[in-house]
């Protein structure tokens, strides 16, 4: 680690471990690292249909089972992905900061394959079986290509995820916005800034008054307002952040 990256890492850690209150918002970046295949693939095409083609509300009403199977495909090739050293740090940070809240841009679960808690997942989750009929929802545990229904109400099941055209889920983006406008810290991992509403929650972070620290290995949209940059992966900085913050002299806010 060089000495400039050494400093900043040095100088982010200092920052955190004067906050009691932090927000980290993830993108596909942090994911990548653990070889999560893209979403669109090999010039966005999947049997031969454009991915909007099975990722809208429209494509599901018009033919469910095909959707479904995407879906499905898309899970199978995430089952053998581990989480990475990156994800572990953040659950360690959730562990060392009073009022930490993890949002995420990711679908593939592995903040909480990696044990993190309570993330707030802006664009769904891939493990998610839910109804739009009645709002049932369950966690899937493993593959079915067979259509499944909602044993409720009998509609079938959609995965959990925001398809394009779709808001985001009820309730999530109020609470990231509540957690990155009263956090005294926030970090940014592994995204590009520029995927709405995500990228403003930095922006409406800082002009609340928080320090905003980005990891990501190339400059973004958000680099030139953030007070600290790290340009590294977050699987080889993040753990050392984390053990510089647990080793740090405490110094609460009042």
């Amino acid at each position: 680690m060089g000495d400039k990256l050494t400093q900043s890492v040095a100088q982010a850690a200092n920052h955190l471990a004067h906050a009691d209150r932090v927000a980290c918002l993830t993108g596909a970046g942090i994911s990548a690292e653990s070889g999560i295949p893209t979403f669109r693939g090999t010039g966005g095409i999947w049997e031969g249909l454009a991915v909007e083609q099975v990722a809208t509300p429209e494509a599901f009403a018009e033919n469910p089972q095909l959707v479904w199977r995407f879906y499905q495909a898309r899970r199978a090739a995430l089952l053998p992905v581990k989480p990475n050293r990156g994800h572990a740090a953040l659950v360690t940070m959730a562990n060392l900061c009073p009022r930490f809240t993890l949002i995420t841009q990711n679908v593939d679960g592995l903040h909480h394959k990696a044990g993190s808690t309570g993330v707030l997942c802006l664009h769904g989750d891939i493990w998610i079986d839910r109804c739009d009929g009645c709002g049932w929802r369950t966690r899937a545990t493993g593959l079915c290509d067979r259509l499944g229904h909602c044993s409720a109400c009998g509609q079938p099941l959609r995965p959990g995820v925001v398809w394009f055209g779709e808001t985001l889920p009820q309730g999530v983006l109020e609470r990231a916005v509540e957690a990155c406008t009263t956090a005294q810290v926030m970090v940014v991992v592994g995204t590009s800034s520029v995927i709405q509403p995500a990228a403003s929650l930095a922006h409406w972070a800082r002009e609340a008054g928080a320090t905003i620290i980005e990891v990501n290995p190339e400059r973004t949209a958000l680099s030139g307002d953030a007070h600290v940059v790290i340009n590294a992966p977050a699987g080889e900085v993040l753990p050392g952040l984390v053990q510089l913050w647990a080793s740090a002299p405490r110094r609460r806010p009042g």
